[in-house]
């Protein structure tokens, strides 16, 4: 097993940069020039292409993607003790929003194979008391928007989707229609944290909407609640997406879907190189959804063997991630909600598993290929 002679990196922004450098940096001149540093043109151009990549949706930017999720939740105006149905195998802002809004996340479990919300695990937890559904779109596909849908339409819940990690990804619907992700429920969300599919170069978040009305709103709400300037009809948030980042956004957005292009050809490379890997699973494909592989996440098969095979990784020169190693029950912060270790299995059980690869556009073959050997070797031996 040859290491290849260029290092494998789990992201490399350094290199998908220094190829947009030229727009990059005209981009921060024209900024620097206009001295529009708040709010400048920028950010509603990049807002009017982005809701045009995604089919005609409202886009409100704002200032990071967990100010996103609780701005959707503050846009749905829920009463106090409000519950959300959320994922147990998520990222723990989805959690945070609602519980700084005085919401009580209620957890439901995942999928085993797209380690997504389970529909019959969160028609198990509606109750009267349900205000919301929050499907995350983990690793690069869509949640089950089709059956997620029913299920908020006919409880008379509101579905908010966290597109952190789908933003491109599509779904289709057993009727035919095609919809981008974060472009189906009452709200979507997504984060411009540098890692993501379309990072910035700081931080940054927006929020969709299909509703002019709800856009409208949304926009008071990141802008102090306010109608006017000093008109402040409701409490809200300072949450904005500064001008710099919008303009080097735009760049970046350009380029989304031959970035989109490369993952999928370093997925499907992947999908060779470790198909037939004993003691190894790769990603699952729902059909009905596209996958934009923000992560490229298998699952180790076998007590500790994921941990002893990340090991190994790193001293092959192969950098892994782990999303996520405790679940949302198990962290502290929500030890008031009352859960106990064993509620959520399958999450449990993928905190213990999964196991996140090198994904980004630039992954060449040869690198691609000695990951497949370097896993496959271990594997077959330990």
């Amino acid at each position: 097993m040859l290491r290849p002679s260029t290092p494998i990196r789990l992201l490399d922004l350094a290199a998908e940069h220094a190829a947009l450098q030229p727009a990059l940096d005209a981009a921060v001149r024209e900024v620097l020039a206009e001295a529009a540093f708040i709010q400048g043109p920028a950010v509603g151009q990049f807002a009017a292409e982005l809701g045009h990549h995604l089919g005609g949706a409202h886009v409100v930017p704002c200032a990071n993607g967990t100010d996103a999720l609780t701005l959707a939740l503050l846009s749905l105006n829920l009463p106090a003790g409000a519950e959300v149905i959320v994922p147990a195998f998520t990222y723990v802002a989805t959690l945070e929003a609602a519980a700084l809004l005085g919401l009580r996340p209620v957890l439901a479990d995942v999928r085993p194979d797209t380690f997504n919300l389970d529909p019959a695990a969160v028609a198990a937890a509606l109750t009267p008391r349900t205000g919301a559904i929050i499907a995350v779109h983990l690793f690069g596909q869509c949640a089950d928007l089709e059956v997620l849908g029913t299920l908020a339409n006919a409880h008379g819940v509101d579905l908010v989707e966290d597109n952190a990690q789908a933003l491109g990804a599509t779904f289709q619907f057993a009727s035919g229609k095609i919809a981008h992700a974060g472009a189906v429920g009452a709200v979507g969300t997504t984060s411009f944290f540098p890692s993501k599919n379309l990072g910035a170069l700081g931080d940054g978040g927006a929020l969709f909407t299909r509703d002019p009305a709800r856009a409208a709103l949304l926009q008071q709400l990141a802008n102090h609640g306010q109608s006017q300037k000093y008109h402040h009809q409701r409490i809200g948030l300072n949450s904005r997406l500064d001008t710099l980042q919008a303009a080097l956004l735009r760049v970046k957005l350009r380029q989304l879907p031959a970035n989109t292009a490369a993952r999928q050809a370093v997925a499907a490379r992947y999908d060779g190189a470790l198909g037939d890997v004993s003691g190894l699973q790769i990603p699952a494909r729902d059909a009905r959804s596209s996958h934009v592989f923000h992560q490229y996440t298998v699952q180790v098969e076998g007590p500790g063997r994921r941990d002893a095979l990340r090991e190994y990784l790193h001293q092959c020169g192969v950098p892994t991630a782990v999303y996520y190693p405790v679940p949302a029950h198990q962290q502290p912060a929500y030890a008031y909600l009352g859960y106990q270790a064993g509620q959520f299995p399958v999450a449990e059980r993928l905190c213990e598993t999964v196991l996140s690869l090198p994904m980004h556009p630039l992954l060449t073959a040869a690198q691609v290929a000695y990951v497949g050997e370097v896993m496959g070797f271990y594997l077959a031996n330990n």
